[in-house]
């Protein structure tokens, strides 16, 4: 008891510590002074200036220690400081400064699949394999955290850390040096921001987070493994999607920083995010993983409110591949996020699994639904209901969907409730918390078709589509004592045409930049079991699934390090033009992907970029199309940035005068048009990546409406002649104007396929 009580002592005394370090001027937020590549090698040196610059500012040496939270000096140079708006505005004025800009909040982007896409441990012929599952390189994952304990974090079979590593394991709350091994080689946590902006201390005695790495919500422990988990045996949600688990890459070793927290509001700041990518820039990752995003409206790739663009281009410009998650607002159009060119955004799709849980009406009807929750089912019949019927308020309709407080418990007491959802905002958990408090044994959920399952843990709930609702309805209406019985969830695998790209997973066209086709390329992200942090009375199995571009986006990260640890020389434009030309748009049954969502309809590359990560074609592509720094430099003078704000970010000496061409020539996988005025010409150059003796030709899938000319058609390469540049003109030949069309342009040899596609929008001159 007493070694409890120190230790409580001990954390809350860190706490306030933390606290204490800010000023209480009522006026002071943390702001971020952004300075662009730092200048100098020595971070102490760095360091030192930023000192003198908040001293300068503030008047005294004191001053400025009190102010800083964050000295920035690896990847980049700026500092986060409590600064007042009229000091803020002040310090932008100094020698060196980009801009200063007040600390945000960001949000989360919240086993079967390896197989799914081809990656068999046991096959001696796939990526896997030929990259002895990503040994030797280090995945980052900025995130929540990570829960040590897992077994996805095990170090069995796992060679010692490599020599590039720098970093450290950081000690806390309930986190020491020995959580560490050589899985999970290196943890950090940055805590500054997120204090500032809730301005109260974490309630580390109620378990309202936990100051360490360590993680209290799932969401890095969930990500971290699908990146690189280890093996793991009998892995199962409740007895669902049981197998062998375990990461795409893993051999892979990892290193994570915790940057999201649960206390306050939650979430993840500016601040620290860009603390922690200015840290594992220093540590040695070599690719990075970040499920985080925020909301439409997008800031510009230059502005420091856009601290995973910046904090990213820092990464990519030292060779460290960024991948990140395309966000979970769709279907509608423009809701993309994670934009920026230099980055890996990915899309969300389904998988061949599925949890099929019979319904059994009292007519000796069964429908189908889905369900992940396999306990409290009395297993026999019992009586079911439509919620508008119990309804405690006639004169609204708010029991249809089952909100809290709608129901008349006495009528509910018992009985199986059928809900209607009425809109995307309504939930089956919530409907099922508003169900067990009114009585109810069961949920019957109907809504819009929609992707990824949630535990329902009060009672158990089955989500059907609104058609399913209906004949259950129809039943319900005609019956005297309608009855029925919830049956078991069961997986089934293979049975399903998949994959579709999700409902939820953010889309196209970028909203901030539309000549940058986002997202890039989409990876599975529905259901997806991993490991995750102990919870309930009973504990877990330490695995659960989870929905969203948060799984899709660590499925890139662990095929981005097989791939890397087959070709350690090459950036992070060649493997994403790798997993982008290489991706399929074609499902299980030979069919093209479709995308759920309000139409259905044919995923276009605004749904899913490039395609479908194919992780064995990635591995030789044949030709890349790849990027240096300096190009994007001339992207960005394109778009319209300043020469100020170009040579802040990329600290080189630009000299800006916009050029549209620049926009449209950086050198994606792709091309994307957003206004065709009668004719325009744009330029890629692709590698040699294949064979050194090599001839590709050309294959046109013009948008409709539009001709396209590529010159030259054939492109031959050879000893001397391993870069080839080509032109593609469009030309607008349709009358009448509209939305987006869309083909594709296919470079072919006779082992080759190297696909990018081509997004047009003709406009009115």
């Amino acid at each position: 008891m007493d070694t409890k009580l120190n230790l409580f002592v001990v954390l809350t005394l860190v706490s306030i510590q933390l606290l204490s370090t800010f000023p209480k001027a009522a006026l002071s937020n943390v702001h971020i002074v952004y300075m662009g590549e730092k200048e100098n090698e020595d971070p102490t040196v760095t360091k030192m200036f930023h000192y003198k610059m908040l001293s300068d500012l503030l008047g005294s040496k004191e001053a400025a220690k009190s102010s800083m939270l964050y000295s920035y000096k690896h990847g980049f140079s700026g500092f986060a400081a409590r600064l007042t708006d009229s000091q803020a505005k002040e310090i932008e004025a100094f020698p060196g400064v980009v801009q200063v800009i007040p600390n945000q909040v960001h949000k989360f982007h919240t086993t079967r699949s390896w197989d799914f896409m081809g990656l068999n441990d046991h096959s001696t012929t796939n990526l896997l394999t030929k990259s002895n599952m990503g040994e030797g390189i280090i995945i980052g994952v900025i995130d929540s955290g990570v829960w040590p304990e897992s077994e996805s974090f095990n170090d069995r079979g796992m060679n010692p850390i490599p020599p590039h590593w720098k970093g450290i394991c950081q000690e806390g709350q309930l986190f020491n040096s020995s959580n560490c091994n050589k899985k999970l080689i290196g943890a950090r946590w940055f805590v500054k921001g997120i204090l500032d902006q809730s301005q109260t201390p974490i309630n580390i005695s109620n378990g309202e987070d936990i100051l360490s790495a360590r993680d209290s919500s799932g969401h890095g422990t969930h990500t971290a493994s699908i990146a690189a988990g280890n093996f793991v045996v009998n892995a199962n949600y409740e007895g669902l999607a049981a197998g062998l688990a375990r990461g795409g890459a893993p051999r892979a070793h990892l290193a994570v920083y915790k940057v999201c927290w649960s206390f306050g509001h939650g979430g993840c700041t500016d601040a620290d995010l860009l603390k922690a990518f200015d840290k594992a820039i220093q540590d040695g990752v070599d690719i990075l993983s970040v499920s985080i995003g925020i909301s439409i409206p997008l800031f510009s790739y230059a502005d420091q409110r856009n601290s995973i663009a910046i904090g990213s281009f820092h990464a990519t410009a030292k060779g460290i591949t960024v991948a990140c998650s395309a966000g979970n607002d769709g279907p509608t159009a423009m809701t993309v996020e994670n934009t920026a060119p230099w980055i890996i955004t990915v899309a969300a799709t389904t998988i061949d699994r599925a949890f099929p849980t019979a319904i059994t009406l009292g007519n000796n009807l069964t429908l189908w639904g889905q369900s992940v929750d396999t306990r409290m089912h009395n297993h026999g019949f019992t009586g079911i209901t439509f919620s508008d019927r119990i309804a405690l308020n006639d004169s609204d309709d708010s029991a249809l969907g089952c909100k809290r407080g709608s129901l008349n418990a006495a009528l509910a007491a018992g009985q199986i409730i059928l809900c209607f959802s009425q809109s995307s905002t309504q939930n089956i958990f919530s409907a099922a918390i508003s169900v067990a408090e009114a009585g109810g044994v069961g949920l019957i959920f109907a809504q819009y078709r929609s992707d990824g399952l949630e535990s329902c843990h009060y009672i158990p709930c089955i989500k059907v589509d609104y058609e399913v609702g209906t004949q259950i309805l129809s039943y319900i209406r005609k019956a005297r004592s309608p009855i029925a019985k919830l049956g078991i969830p069961k997986t089934i695998i293979g049975k399903w045409v998949s994959p579709k790209v999700a409902d939820f997973s953010g889309r196209g066209p970028s909203s901030i930049s539309p000549t940058v086709l986002k997202p890039d390329i989409a990876a599975p992200g529905v259901d997806i079991i991993a490991a995750y942090i102990p919870f309930g009375a009973e504990k877990s199995s330490g695995f659960a699934l989870l929905s969203g571009t948060s799984m899709s986006c660590p499925h890139i990260a662990g095929i981005t390090a097989l791939i890397k640890s087959v070709h350690k020389n090459w950036s992070p434009a060649a493997i994403r033009s790798a997993l982008v030309t290489t991706a399929s748009q074609k499902g299980t049954d030979g069919s093209n992907i479709a995308e759920e969502g309000s139409t259905r309809k044919v995923a276009d590359p605004f749904d899913m970029g490039g395609g479908v990560v194919n992780p064995n074609r990635a591995i030789d592509p044949g030709l890349i199309y790849d990027i240096e720094t300096n190009d994007y430099v001339k992207f960005l003078c394109g778009t319209g940035f300043s020469s100020k704000s170009v040579s802040g970010l990329t600290q080189t000496k630009a000299n800006c005068t916009k050029n549209r061409l620049h926009e449209l020539n950086l050198n994606l996988p792709s091309i994307t048009i957003p206004y065709l005025k009668r004719k325009v010409t744009v330029s890629r150059k692709v590698t040699n990546v294949g064979p050194v003796e090599s001839m590709y030709k050309a294959v046109v899938e013009a948008p409709q409406g539009v001709k396209m000319k590529v010159e030259p058609q054939i492109l031959r390469f050879n000893k001397t002649t391993q870069i080839v540049p080509f032109k593609v003109t469009f030309f607008t030949t349709g009358k009448v104007y509209g939305d987006y069309r869309f083909g594709r342009l296919i470079w072919r040899d006779p082992k080759h396929t190297v696909t990018i596609p081509i997004s047009m929008r003709a406009i009115f001159v």
